[in-house]
């Protein structure tokens, strides 16, 4: 299986790109593929348009472009690069504990799996709502065609917000599209993403209290 980590996007309140920021002598990006590779993953790609991923010895990949937050005529589910291969995407603005990228990797499905947090949330989590982890998927078909109907569905007003992954999975499933945050493979500790810059201050203080596993 490819593992594909997405560091796309454009978010101009951020003075560089997330999965660049550090979190302890390195940054998101390398701690993920350090984690990775721990658990015996090489076939890693990242997908993007900056410059700098190409200096981090690892394949590059572009998705149809780089989504604009602020552009509703874009859509967040054209990030994913679709492949025919099995494929797993992991999000290049979350910092993954050791922990939870091996449960990623051990996860087994045949159709696809989608990772996220869930209350009651680990003491060490720093957020008060859930986030999203990643996709593994298998059948890379019925992956395609969910993104597709995803994207239907939000041209005729059925999702209540531009739809994200939380939208993507109720579709894959095939429940309620505004039901979001239940069926999911549960990781609760402090992995998760950066919002903001005092996202990153706090996941730096609990990586240094809780992240003993590496």
């Amino acid at each position: 299986m490819k593992y594909v980590i997405m560091c796309g996007g454009i978010y101009p309140w951020f003075k560089e790109p997330r999965w660049l920021m550090k979190i302890t002598h390195e940054s998101i990006l390398e701690r993920t593929l350090r984690l990775l590779m721990a658990q015996g993953i090489r076939d890693i790609a990242i997908s993007g348009f900056d410059r700098k991923l190409y200096g981090f010895g690892i394949p590059v990949i572009q998705p149809a472009y780089n989504f604009n937050l602020n552009n509703e005529d874009e859509f967040w589910v054209d990030g994913f690069v679709l492949m025919h291969e099995p494929v797993c995407y992991l999000y290049g603005d979350v910092v993954y504990s050791r922990a939870a990228i091996w449960e990623i990797v051990n996860c087994e499905t045949n159709d696809i799996q989608f990772f996220g947090s869930s209350i009651p949330l680990h003491e060490s989590y720093i957020k008060r709502y859930a986030e999203p982890f990643g996709f593994k998927v298998v059948d890379t078909e019925h992956f395609k065609q969910a993104i597709e109907l995803t994207k239907q569905y939000h041209k005729e007003g059925k999702f209540l917000r531009h739809p994200v992954s939380w939208e993507l999975w109720q579709v894959i499933k095939g429940t309620p599209l505004n039901d979001i945050r239940r069926n999911y493979f549960v990781i609760n500790d402090f992995t998760c993403d950066v919002d903001n810059y005092a996202d990153l201050k706090k996941l730096r203080e609990v990586v240094k209290k809780y992240d003993t596993w590496g």
